[in-house]
């Protein structure tokens, strides 16, 4: 049952130097194959094989519960993901549904911190919205339009409020108006005013090219330009109304503008009303909402996504529990939450870390890239507040967004419940978020641990391995005198024992 130290010391005496080259380097040949296995696993799953291997059959084995976060939901949103490949391009940038007032916002941060919020791309690409929005070919007919399609273009900021300002000396002019209230205005209340008088310059033309509208290509790019102008201002106004605290207001004339324009979704008006809702805990309307626009068809975002993911949450975080569920299991509820979530992460990944308040909010910009780090601003900007409000929300989305992001297919060429990731989204930011702002990367997918283990192993063997064939006398002293270390305690023990025990005993105990 026991050796003694003679016996011990005679097996290592009767070790070659040709056994310990043989032995270091068997044992690193080993570790390497085991080393490239895992990597060749890792590259195509996303995780390691012996780490797969000891969750899905050991834990279960020692009274873990199995985690069931890996369940798929891909069988749901098949034809999410192929519509979503054919309909949407990589970097198209967006309009910002909740942009804010460059006079009453922008421009006070800017009063008071000396940053400047928009960069000249996020500024360049309005410049273009306005001319796009605002202008026809036929403002030549008109010197108040004339002086507007020139101020759109305009650079400088105070040019552009003087043409404004030339325009409304000579007429009423409600694109003149909406420039000022977004610009010169420096409150909320005074764009309100602004828009309002905007809104019946902008009603009266817009009748009247809506009478004239089939005269000819002319009359239908005016009456074109006066519906855009009609519907910004009333959006505008919904805004305001949002932001002075008449919520219920805003909602109302958010969904009578909804109505009224049903085909003008490029505004992305459902984003506002789902923002105002939230703001009044109307959750079954924002549900209803979501039910219409959350459609295969139709481009996803941060927001019908996350707003979906807080519906589901809200049902089971307040009492939702990590040690809980880790023992007993997801609940259906549970599961579809943490589904949720998973979709969520996978379309923008960047928001769970400004949800978290693990990084630091900035004002948002008035264009996004979605998927992108500047629409994870936007949405947290406006929507944090609503997270906090669910009781437990945050929790949950802590103690699943990891998990659920490493369920991500790897690498970014691939697509789970979307198409793939775009890998141009961090270049795109960086030109629409000023800098200042650390700009958010797709969160890399840290290398397993027994990846690292098996590669440091593999290298410790391997040098081993080398040392011995060039020095295997010493590499054999070496050796012995660890084997013999090794084994001290043992044979500390050995003594111990034999010293207590009768030499009778002692005697037919080592002969067995």
């Amino acid at each position: 049952m026991f050796g003694t130290e003679s016996s011990l010391s005679m097996f290592l005496n009767t070790l070659t130097p040709k056994f310990y080259v043989a032995l270091t380097g068997t044992s690193s040949l080993i570790s390497g194959l085991i080393l490239i296995f895992e990597w060749w696993y890792f590259r195509k799953y996303g995780t390691s094989f012996i780490e797969q291997v000891s969750v899905s059959h050991l834990r279960p084995l020692l009274g873990g519960g199995v985690d069931n976060t890996n369940t798929s939901s891909s069988s749901n949103s098949s034809g999410d993901t192929e519509s979503s490949r054919q309909s949407v391009s990589e970097c198209k940038v967006w309009r910002n549904p909740l942009n804010l007032f460059r006079g009453a916002e922008y421009n006070r941060y800017t009063w008071v911190t000396g940053r400047e919020p928009l960069t000249y791309y996020d500024m360049n690409l309005s410049a273009q919205d306005h001319q796009t929005f605002f202008t026809c070919d036929s403002d030549h007919l008109r010197p108040a339009d004339a002086i507007m399609q020139k101020a759109w273009r305009e650079r400088n900021p105070q040019a552009r409020i003087t043409a404004a300002h030339e325009a409304l000396d000579l007429e009423e002019c409600a694109t003149a108006y909406i420039l000022l209230a977004e610009e010169e205005a420096t409150t909320i209340v005074e764009a309100e005013k602004l828009f309002k008088q905007a809104l019946k310059v902008g009603e009266l033309c817009y009748r009247r090219s809506h009478t004239l509208q089939h005269h000819g290509s002319q009359y239908e790019a005016q009456h074109r330009r006066d519906t855009n102008v009609l519907v910004y201002i009333k959006r505008r106004l919904a805004m305001c109304s949002r932001k002075l605290g008449r919520t219920r207001e805003a909602v109302k004339m958010m969904r009578d503008l909804m109505k009224e324009f049903p085909l003008l979704s490029m505004f992305n008006i459902h984003e506002n009303l789902l923002e105002s809702l939230l703001e009044l805990q109307n959750y079954a309307d924002v549900q209803a909402v979501l039910a219409k626009y959350d459609d295969i068809s139709l481009p996803k975002s941060a927001t019908i996504c996350y707003t979906a993911a807080l519906l589901k949450a809200r049902a089971v975080s307040d009492k939702f529990s990590p040690e809980a569920a880790s023992r007993r299991g997801l609940s259906t509820a549970e599961m579809n939450a943490v589904e949720a979530i998973h979709r969520a992460v996978e379309f923008n990944p960047h928001v769970p870390k400004y949800l978290l308040e693990m990084k630091s909010l900035i004002l948002p910009p008035e264009h996004i890239l979605k998927r992108g780090d500047s629409e994870a601003i936007a949405y947290t900007f406006f929507h944090l507040q609503h997270w906090k409000r669910v009781e437990g929300a945050l929790n949950l989305l802590h103690c699943t967004w990891e998990g659920t992001f490493r369920m991500i297919p790897y690498p970014l060429e691939k697509g789970h419940l979307f198409y793939p990731y775009p890998v141009c989204t961090e270049t795109a930011d960086r030109e629409l978020l000023p800098m200042f702002h650390e700009v958010s990367v797709y969160p890399k997918k840290e290398l397993p641990f027994f990846i690292l283990f098996t590669a440091g192993l593999c290298s410790f063997t391997a040098m081993l391995a080398l040392l011995t064939h060039q020095f295997p006398e010493l590499m054999g002293v070496f050796a012995k005198a660890f084997l013999s270390t090794l084994f001290a305690p043992l044979n500390f023990i050995m003594e111990k024992v034999e010293s207590i025990l009768p030499s009778s005993l002692w005697h037919q105990l080592t002969r067995i």
